[in-house]
């Protein structure tokens, strides 16, 4: 039976500070971002009544699919019982915490009206998705808590996978009514299909479990704790396995709107004479989001961890560009108001591609959102024994999948 200790951080030296000064500066840049906003108006951000979901939204939905992902590598250890990844539930669930907090700040005060938050939480009009997803977000942060609970609590480890089942179907309905956002928007050409949620569902898988196999490293490396080549190569080959999920479902939401002729005008949009979107998705979300880390995980060059951290890296970027993409793409390409008829169209953008160039403030928000995930990890391991001691392929145990692991806290 292998002995998986798990240790606070000391966080004591001066890298410790440094990084939580670093991390606490970009929050307050952030918030400063959206004070600025919300004094001045939106008018200030690269926004208009056309693009009405900006940079900040990009951030804030990358970070809410990435959090579902991020605790996709405990209901692998608890759902279909893979003893290797049992060290890793604690961090897992921290991390899908953390980001779904991240995510949520940078929405909430993009809302132009953040105390109408209170109108949302307290109303719900159930034909609208967004009343769903609220009841879904808040929903999340409950459920893992508590699988958090059963999991460092010895005395309710063995309602642990029950907790982890409850969990990830959570999770999956979470993330699928948060595709669903998109995918129920029938006037929007780029939307409107059934293929973006479980689309939405494998990029969660790929974008949380990149963020979580970039934490894993800096903690284990920063920390001077073993990580052994047996969980690391695990990660890192299903790290490759979803990147090509994703690279495949992008495939057949293309070819789809392809077939489909009313299509054909947001894919060249997309895919030819699109602009800065048509480069984004060729350059940022296929070159660097899916190609090179697929280069990079599956050949040689991936027994260099360095190299699979930069693959780790750019899966993250290539995420992002995947989501401006799709959520201010979709809204640049003008809304057909009458599909398939011909009318007598005014001046005011009819047939007009909405130009977007993304201002400081909201990039600020929206790194805001990310810096206040990590702080809330970093400060989580230094209180809290979310992080395994050793990692080695001998406390491992990867040749007995089937012989529990005792977990121990110190």
């Amino acid at each position: 039976m292998a002995h998986i200790h798990f240790r606070v951080i000391e966080g004591r030296g001066l890298g410790f500070y440094a990084i939580l000064g670093i991390l606490a500066a970009l929050v307050l840049a952030g918030l400063g971002a959206a004070n600025y906003m919300e004094h001045n108006g939106h008018w200030v951000t690269g926004m208009s009544n056309q693009i009405v979901w900006g940079t900040p939204h990009v951030f804030a939905v990358f970070l809410i699919v990435a959090a579902s992902g991020a605790l996709n590598v405990a209901s692998i250890a608890s759902v279909f019982g893979r003893q290797l990844y049992k060290p890793l539930t604690r961090l897992s669930g921290l991390l899908a915490i953390a980001l779904l907090a991240g995510g949520l700040t940078v929405l909430v005060l993009d809302l132009g009206r953040p105390d109408r938050l209170i109108v949302a939480m307290t109303y719900y009009n159930f034909k609208s998705i967004f009343a769903w997803n609220i009841l879904l977000y808040t929903g999340f942060f409950g459920v893992v808590v508590v699988y958090l609970w059963m999991m460092m609590e010895r005395r309710m480890n063995e309602y642990t996978k029950r907790a982890g089942m409850f969990a990830f179907l959570w999770r999956l309905t979470l993330t699928t009514g948060t595709g669903s956002i998109f995918g129920f928007l029938v006037a929007r050409e780029a939307y409107d299909t059934a293929v973006l949620a479980p689309m939405f569902i494998i990029m969660s898988f790929s974008y949380g479990l990149a963020i979580f196999l970039l934490v894993l490293m800096a903690a284990m490396r920063w920390t001077g704790r073993e990580f052994g080549d047996a969980v690391f190569t695990r990660l890192r080959k299903l790290l490759g396995i979803f990147v090509a999920a994703v690279l495949y479902f992008v495939l057949v939401y293309h070819l789809t709107n392809l077939y489909i002729t009313q299509r054909h005008g947001i894919e060249s949009f997309i895919l030819v004479n699109g602009g800065s979107f048509t480069q984004m998705f060729w350059y940022g979300q296929i070159l660097i989001g899916s190609v090179v880390p697929l280069v990079l995980l599956f050949s040689r060059l991936g027994n260099s961890r360095a190299l699979v951290a930069l693959a780790a890296v750019l899966v993250v970027l290539g995420g992002l560009a995947q989501m401006y993409v799709t959520i201010i793409g979709g809204q640049a390409y003008p809304m057909p108001m009458f599909p398939g008829k011909e009318v007598v169209s005014s001046s005011f953008f009819d047939g007009v591609v909405a130009s977007y160039t993304p201002r400081l403030p909201e990039f600020a928000l929206g790194i805001g959102g990310l810096a206040i995930a990590l702080i809330a990890t970093v400060l989580a391991l230094k209180f809290l024994p979310f992080l395994p001691q050793s990692l080695s392929d001998a406390d491992a145990d990867p040749h007995s999948p089937a012989e529990p692991t005792k977990l121990v806290t110190v």
